[in-house]
Order: C-alpha cells, then sequence, then structure tokens
C-alpha cells in the first residue's frame, strides 16, 4: 500500500526549489484525517490511517515515490519586498491525479526545518493546525475556492510558542498548486526571464493549458490569473471572511485561498475588521482587500513584463490594461455575489448593493445572520430584524426597495435561504475549540464545529450556539501566524 505520486514541479521545475526531508518526530500521531476528501482524491484511507501512511502525513517519512522539495518564492509582505522566502518549514512531496483527472499537491505545513527557514525552527503547533483544517473546511463547504486540509497529526514533541510549550503538529492539505505571485517575484527579482518563463509555461499548463503555446499567452495568463483572484476576493466579501496577510507570496495563481494564519469570520459588520496581530495600519483590513488583490495583480504583471512584450513601454501599457480591467471584474463578482444573497436570480441594481453597506455600517449588526433573518423580514416578519440595528429607522425604506425589485418574495426568500450560510467559524467558538482541544486533549468542541461548517447551508437540531454571535462584553479576537 502506497500513494502514487507524480512529481511535475520537481521534474520541470529544476531551479525553483531545493531538495529536502522533513525531519521525523518522536511519536508521530493522526490526529484527524479528512475521509471525505481522501476519497475523493482517489487516496487509500486505510493506508493512510497505517503507521507508514501517518508517516507520510506528518513528515516523519517520506515514501519511496515522493520527491520532497521546498519550493522557492519571493514576496511582497505588508508592502515591503523581500526576495527570498520560500518554504520555510513546509514540504511538497509531490502530487496525485484524481479520478477525475485533476492535479493536486500534497504539502506538508509545520514538517520541519528547510534551506529558506530563516532562523525559524520549522514547526508548527496544534491549534494554528487545528484553525487552517477547521477554516479552509468551512470555505470548501461555502463553495470557495481553498487549499484543503487532508489531515492533521500530532508529532509527540512540544514547541515553545507565545503561550509556552504547546502541542507540535503538522498540516497535511491539497491545492490544486502551490504556485504563486511571489514564485515568479523570485525569479524576476534575480533578473532571470527564461526562469520566469518557465515558471509561467508550467503554471499556464497546469491551470490554463487551453493557452499553452500559444502567442500572447503571458498577457492571457496574467488577465486569467487577475480574473480568478476577482472572483475569489468577491466571494469572501460576500462571507465576511479576512484573510489577514495579503502578502504576495500567499496569493496563489490557481485562484485558491492558501494559508490561513491570522485569519477569521468579521461578525459585526465593519468595513475596518481586522484580526491580525501584526497589521496594527489595517492594510488587509475586510474593506481594503479589494484594493490589496488589485495591488497583488500588479506585482504580477511587474514580474511577468518581460515576457508580456519585447518593447517595455509596449508591455507596461498591455500589463497595466490587464490589471486595471480586474477592478471591473472584482466589482460585477461582487455585484453578482450580493444579488445573489439577496435572492436575485440575475443582476440587481447597483444602487441596492451599496446602500446595503452603507446601511448596516456602524449598526453592530451580525453580517452572517443578516441575510439569514433577511427571507423573514422580506415575508412580513421585520421586527426581529429590526431589532439587530442600533438605528433600525433606515431598515423599512430599503426593504420596501428590495421588495420592489424581486419577482415573487417567496421564491426569493427561498433563493437567500439556499446560498446565505447559517454557520461560519464563529471566533469565540474556534478558540474555545482550539484551546481545548491544544490544552486538554479534548477534540469533542472542535469537532461538532467542524460539522457544522461543513454544511454551513442546512439546519441542525444542536444548532442554534453554532449560529449564535459572540456576546458583546467577548474581547475581540487577535490572531497570529503560528510560527
Amino acid at each position: 500500500m502506497s500513494i502514487a505520486f507524480d512529481n511535475s514541479y520537481a521534474r520541470d521545475l529544476t531551479g525553483a526549489y531545493v531538495a529536502a526531508m522533513p525531519q521525523g518526530w518522536p511519536d508521530p500521531q493522526l490526529a484527524l484525517l479528512n475521509t471525505a476528501w481522501a476519497e475523493t482524491l482517489g487516496l487509500d484511507t486505510g493506508f493512510l490511517q497505517t503507521p507508514d501512511g501517518v508517516a507520510m502525513l506528518s513528515g516523519h517519512a517520506a515514501p519511496e515515490a515522493a520527491q520532497p522539495i521546498a519550493q522557492a518564492y519571493a514576496g511582497h509582505q505588508f508592502g515591503g519586498f523581500n526576495p527570498q522566502l520560500g518554504d520555510g518549514r513546509a514540504y511538497l512531496l509531490g502530487e496525485v491525479l484524481a479520478p477525475d483527472g485533476a492535479r493536486h499537491d500534497i504539502h506538508l505545513k509545520g514538517a520541519g526545518r528547510t534551506p529558506f527557514a530563516r532562523g525559524g525552527d520549522g514547526r508548527a503547533v496544534l491549534g494554528p493546525v487545528l484553525r487552517e483544517y477547521l477554516v479552509s473546511e468551512a470555505m470548501a463547504g461555502l463553495g470557495i475556492p481553498t487549499t484543503r486540509a487532508l489531515a492533521a497529526c500530532t508529532t509527540g514533541d512540544r514547541v515553545l510558542r507565545q503561550n509556552g510549550l504547546e502541542p507540535g503538529a503538522v498540516l497535511a492539505r491539497t491545492g490544486a498548486s502551490h504556485l504563486r505571485v511571489g514564485t515568479l517575484q523570485f525569479f524576476a527579482a534575480r533578473g532571470q526571464p527564461d526562469m520566469v518563463a518557465r515558471v509561467a509555461d508550467y503554471a499556464i499548463a497546469r491551470h490554463d493549458p487551453d493557452l499553452a503555446g500559444t502567442e500572447g499567452r503571458y498577457l492571457a495568463f496574467l488577465s486569467r490569473v487577475g480574473a480568478r483572484q476577482a472572483r475569489l476576493v468577491a466571494q469572501w466579501m460576500g462571507v465576511g471572511f479576512v484573510h489577514g496577510v495579503m502578502n504576495t507570496d500567499n496569493c496563489t495563481l490557481s485562484g485558491e485561498t492558501i494559508d490561513y494564519g491570522p485569519c477569521a469570520f468579521m461578525e459585526r459588520y465593519d468595513p475596518a475588521t481586522v484580526f491580525s496581530s501584526i497589521d496594527h495600519g489595517g492594510r488587509y483590513a475586510y474593506g481594503n482587500q479589494p484594493g490589496i488583490i488589485m495591488w497583488n495583480m500588479a506585482r504580477l504583471a511587474e514580474a511577468m513584463l518581460p515576457l508580456i512584450d519585447p518593447d517595455e513601454d509596449r508591455a507596461v501599457s498591455l500589463a497595466t490594461a490587464a490589471v486595471e480591467a480586474v477592478q471591473d471584474q472584482y466589482r460585477a463578482e461582487w455585484l453578482a455575489v450580493f444579488a445573489r444573497k439577496l435572492g436575485f436570480e440575475r443582476a440587481c441594481p447597483e444602487v441596492l448593493v451599496d446602500d446595503l453597506h452603507r446601511l448596516l455600517e456602524g449598526q453592530g449588526v451580525d453580517f452572517t445572520n443578516f441575510f439569514r433573518m433577511l427571507p423573514d423580514a422580506l415575508t412580513g416578519d421585520t421586527a426581529t430584524l429590526a431589532a439587530e440595528f442600533n438605528d433600525p429607522s433606515g431598515l423599512s425604506p430599503w426593504l420596501d426597495r428590495l421588495r420592489a425589485g424581486l419577482d415573487n418574495p417567496d421564491t426569493a426568500a427561498a433563493r437567500m435561504r439556499a446560498v446565505n450560510p447559517i454557520y461560519i467559524p464563529r471566533n469565540h467558538l474556534v478558540e474555545h475549540a482550539l484551546e481545548a482541544a491544544s490544552d486538554l486533549g479534548d477534540m469533542d468542541p472542535f469537532l461538532s464545529l467542524l460539522q457544522h461548517v461543513q454544511t454551513p447551508f442546512t439546519p441542525r437540531a444542536d444548532g442554534a450556539a453554532f449560529a449564535s454571535p459572540a456576546p458583546q462584553d467577548a474581547p475581540s479576537v487577535v490572531t497570529f501566524c503560528g510560527t
């Protein structure tokens, strides 16, 4: 029994990684296996639960068919460029081909120091590993493109972090790839346009194969990445997700969400919502995410300029137009997301969406529950929703405009319930679940929360506590990168 790895990244992109072996652990144990996702990938779930399977998932030992590597990339971190980042504590074991033919990376996070470690210890601890497992599964349940957790393993050692010694852990995750904007920036910063082209061609073959070998493919690829990121961020905005660290090394070419460190879901609506302990200026606040994705796409365009056209002025002109188009694409995607949330079968008046956000601001309204209460308000019960507002005077006029724009309130209400989640990873529940798992070895709160967020649109008999906001006097949640 084993996993049939392919290793196209290692095979095709020599010079874009360093070979590296995970370090091994005192007592690796499987804490959680994403059985349903493993089966979707065509993996042998029986093998994954054997000692050899756990050794692979934890980075204790690599199977013979794997070719572990640490990927090279650079990145703008909070606006400042670092020319060499790379996988400092992560290993790409290889890729697997799912039964549908899709290629997926198997990637180990927290599996020990690599040559890119930059002084770090290369380890992860159980709390952040479980956070990424939980939130990435919540995103998958919401239908938002994301890397997926395959397994969480404990290592048997203790790791020093800000709260003292914590249980060591490794996250095994999958992704359509782990190629980032920063992967191209790494070689552009070194004046290696040939390597930029090799990486871009590999990414095109993997994510946009219809462009492979075509003239003008690099400009078209830039546009494709921009469109994917515009769609992704619009979907984040629709559920109140705050990524927290939208550096270019955390911006995928595939359009998947990656690296769930200082992330959380906004509860009370506020565009200035920030959860990261280090984002003192609010660069990556909820309301700033659309502008940041434009900024990141401009950095991708800069890295690709020599590929777009040999004439620099023409390359700049073409790339600028492609990046500027992302703003319009984002706006269209964002309006489509909120049209669905408001019960429209197709487009809705832009002013209605804009006015909704103005209506919610400063009112202390729970973002998720507003949309869950909206169907009842639409069909008669406005009092319950009005009670959520500090000043509900603007609600009824806005609701009248919404009703006037919809074809049938009952049909629209059904559409709303189908697309607006009941359950998100509410911060107070996440913190409780992670503390119970890390401090007490009690996984029950985590597993209960996981079950709810994996099926976020389905009412559950025990769901009331999982749909309720934190108490008004609850402390603000601050998240850390987990390193």
